[in-house]
């Protein structure tokens, strides 16, 4: 057992439980809950779990397609520049920021595990970045650190994908480069979040075509997850499948001399101990 994702197969959605051999479809059994959004605004995670076991596998692997685990979120928030050497990358001679960066993605902007990753016509810098993602499973305004996990459903992986020139047409935000169809992905799946060893300190890996490019550790961020929630929900209301991605390290394309851009065929794959493996291929548009 994986986690529980949503999916098409034959021309329909599903959300099930994700396992080595495919999708058990749990959609079917629970028809009062449209999508996963509403499994989580429920609190019905673990009932899907207990409808799951014994169950034979209704989709095998290589039958459906995955899409973004929360299909219509209110609110993707993306924490910038969150990891020590991230600082440093921009050479700006300034400390860290008494707080942190955040900018706004829209769900179009993502794709799915296994589905490509999408380079349009109008730039070729399109650039990875590897991060760790959280599900709001209980909705709040001005939430405690001390509260903060409590508010969390779910973890899932994003590939926060970049158009690197264009998150400078502007002064003063990153929004167009960061909001390309398909240029990013979430998933593959969504794994309950039952405990604070799940995000304390755990180990934060991007490979492209297999070479090792990011690799970090949650322990290291600047603005530490419970901060960003209590943070984040002093100037909005969280509710419930609001996804926060919370931080990139160091090592993103366009750091390099000369800068590694994703090409069409380049295959990235982002990796979280006890979460998973997003994978993507580029292509182009």
């Amino acid at each position: 057992m994986k986690g529980f994702a949503s999916y098409t197969a034959g021309g329909q959605s599903f959300y099930g439980l994700a396992t080595d051999r495919g999708m058990i479809a749990l959609s079917p059994e629970f028809p009062q809950y449209p999508t996963l959004r509403e499994v989580i605004a429920a609190g019905a995670l673990h009932d899907l779990w207990l409808a799951a076991r014994g169950r034979e596998v209704t989709h095998p692997t290589g039958t459906f397609d995955y899409g973004i685990p929360i299909p219509a979120p209110e609110k993707i928030i993306c924490v910038g520049v969150n990891f020590p050497d991230r600082n440093a990358e921009y050479k700006d001679g300034q400390e860290a920021p008494p707080n942190m960066s955040l900018f706004i993605r829209f769900p179009r902007s993502f794709t799915g595990h296994d589905r490509p990753l999408i380079r349009p016509p109008e730039t070729p810098q399109l650039d990875y970045e590897g991060e760790i993602a959280v599900v709001i499973g209980k909705g709040g305004r001005r939430i405690s650190q001390a509260d903060a996990y409590d508010h969390i459903a779910a973890l899932t992986l994003c590939n926060e994908g970049t158009l690197r020139d264009w998150v400078r047409h502007a002064k003063f935000n990153v929004t167009q480069g960061k909001n390309w169809d398909s240029s990013g992905a979430l998933g593959p799946w969504l794994v309950p979040f039952t405990s604070p060893a799940q995000l304390d300190d755990v180990r934060l890996t991007t490979r492209v075509n297999g070479e090792l490019r990011q690799d970090d550790r949650t322990s290291r961020m600047l603005f530490p997850i419970r901060r960003q929630i209590e943070y984040i929900s002093t100037f909005t209301t969280l509710v419930p499948g609001d996804i926060i991605v919370t931080g990139t390290p160091t090592g993103a394309g366009a750091r390099f001399d000369p800068p590694k851009y994703l090409v069409p065929g380049d295959v990235v794959e982002v990796e979280a101990e006890g979460i998973g493996k997003l994978t993507n291929r580029v292509e182009d548009e």
